[in-house]
C-alpha cells in the first residue's frame, strides 16, 4: 500500500491531451488528479462536466494549460509532437505514449497506475480488461466461421486499420483484411492508391470508423467496384464509434472489442 505521505511525490496537477488517460485515471478512481482534458473526451461521460477542455488532438489551447499549472501533461503519439515541445520549452513535464497494440494498451494501463502511485488498483483493471479479452476470444473460437474483415479508418484518402484494431478483430474472431499495414504505425503508411485492392481481397464484413465524422456505408458500397464484394453484396457495413475503437485505452478493449465481435457474431451465425 502506499502511505498518504508518499503520494506527494506523484503528479497532482494532470493535463490529459487525448481521451484514454482520463478514461483510466477515472476508472481508477485518481480523477482528482486531473485538472485538464481532450475537447473529444466523452468517456466517462461526467469527465465533460467536471473537467475544463484545453485541447484537441492536434492542437492546444497552450495558455490555458500553463494557467492550470500542471505538474504533468499526457499525451499521444507524434501527431502531438509540435504541442509536447511547446509545453518542454514552458518548463511543463509531458509524457508522450506510443502504444499501437492491445498489449502495448495493457502495459499503458499498468503504467499509467504506476506513475499516480495507483498501481495495484491498475493492476487489477488491467486483469479486467485481459479477462474480458479472453471471454471474447473463446467465444469467437466458437463460431462456425471466420470472416475477412476490412476496417477503414478514413474514406479520403482511404486508410486502413491500425494494429490495436486488428489484433481486436482477430481476438473477435475474424481476418483483418490487411494485416501487413496494420503493423505500419503511422496513418500515412496505411494510405491506399485506390479501393482496387480492398475489392481483390473481396471482405466478408466492412467495418468503418472515420476519425470524428460519421461512417456513411452508402457511399462506400457506392464506389466503383465494390459491388462484386461479399459485404456489399450482403449488405454487412457498419460503423464503429471512433470514441469506443481509435483511442488506445480500455474503451477499445471493452466496449470496441465487443462491438466489432457482435457484427462478426451475426455474420457467422448466418453462414450456419
Amino acid at each position: 500500500m502506499t502511505s498518504s505521505a508518499s503520494r506527494d511525490w506523484f503528479p497532482q496537477r494532470i493535463v490529459c491531451l487525448t481521451e484514454e488517460p482520463t478514461e483510466v485515471l477515472y476508472a481508477l478512481g485518481e480523477e482528482h488528479r486531473i485538472v485538464g482534458i481532450s475537447g473529444f473526451t466523452v468517456r466517462p461521460p461526467r469527465a465533460r462536466r467536471e473537467k475544463p477542455k484545453v485541447s484537441a488532438f492536434t492542437s492546444a489551447k497552450l495558455g490555458e494549460i500553463q494557467a492550470l499549472q500542471p505538474d504533468l501533461v499526457i499525451g499521444f503519439s507524434d501527431i502531438q509532437a509540435d504541442i509536447a515541445r511547446e509545453l518542454i520549452r514552458a518548463g511543463v513535464e509531458v509524457w508522450i505514449s506510443n502504444h499501437r497494440s492491445v498489449e502495448g494498451i495493457l502495459a499503458y494501463i499498468r503504467r499509467l497506475g504506476a506513475m499516480v502511485g495507483a498501481h495495484e488498483k491498475a493492476e487489477q483493471y488491467a486483469q479486467r480488461a485481459q479477462a474480458h479479452l479472453a471471454e471474447v476470444r473463446a467465444a469467437a473460437a466458437a463460431l462456425p466461421r471466420r470472416p475477412k474483415v476490412y476496417f477503414e479508418e478514413w474514406d479520403e484518402p482511404i486508410i486502413t486499420g491500425i494494429r490495436w484494431v486488428a489484433e481486436l478483430i482477430g481476438i473477435a474472431g475474424g481476418e483483418d483484411a490487411f494485416p501487413e499495414l496494420a503493423r505500419e504505425p503511422l496513418a500515412k503508411q496505411r494510405i491506399l492508391a485506390n479501393g482496387d485492392e480492398v475489392v481483390r481481397r473481396a471482405p466478408d464484413i466492412i467495418l468503418g470508423s472515420w476519425c470524428g465524422k460519421r461512417f456513411r456505408p452508402e457511399r462506400v458500397a457506392a464506389r466503383p467496384g465494390w459491388q462484386a464484394m461479399p459485404a456489399v453484396r450482403t449488405g454487412d457495413l457498419y460503423e464503429i464509434k471512433s470514441p469506443i475503437i481509435l483511442q488506445p485505452g480500455p474503451a477499445a478493449l471493452f466496449d470496441g472489442l465487443d462491438a466489432i465481435h457482435a457484427r462478426i457474431a451475426q455474420w457467422a451465425q448466418r453462414q450456419g
